[in-house]
């Protein structure tokens, strides 16, 4: 059972389609880790180009997916709450398993350090258990120039 919706997740980061990652979170213990899931379909405007033939979701997506679901961790401590979180940087990313269409993308996010303005959150994506990307996220908090 979800405990955020797609409402309920777009109510918090600024992302919206066709770039909008996360379907739903799975669990959550606040400011120190996070389970989310991304249902990954034939639809998905990448997969047009990345390869037609032989669909694979690009490694920076599943980045930018595991970065989306540290934004909804980050973004939920109190201190953090209607701020935007930024990709900073991105230490030790592994690729171990292609994704492809039909995968269903488990999210994994581990709070590591927070700092005034700045977090740094250990990630794993995977798909049926086994570790299809891994990566150490730095992110900078700002204020947030609109209103979603």
């Amino acid at each position: 059972m979800a405990i955020m919706t797609a409402q309920e997740i777009m109510d918090l980061i600024p992302n919206r389609y066709p770039i909008c990652y996360i379907d739903y979170v799975d669990d959550m213990v606040p400011e120190k880790e996070i389970t989310a899931t991304k249902n990954v379909t034939i639809n998905e405007s990448f997969f047009r180009g990345h390869f037609p033939h032989n669909p694979v979701m690009p490694g920076v997506l599943i980045i930018e997916t595991l970065a989306q679901a540290a934004s909804i961790l980050i973004l939920k401590s109190p201190r953090f709450y209607k701020k935007t979180a930024y990709l900073g940087a991105i230490h030790k990313g592994k690729f171990r398993a292609m994704v492809r269409p039909g995968d269903v993308l488990k999210l994994h996010i581990e709070m590591k350090k927070v700092r005034s303005k700045m977090g740094i959150v250990e990630a794993t994506a995977t798909v049926d258990g086994k570790t299809a990307c891994s990566a150490e996220l730095v992110f900078i908090v700002a204020e947030r120039k609109e209103k979603i």
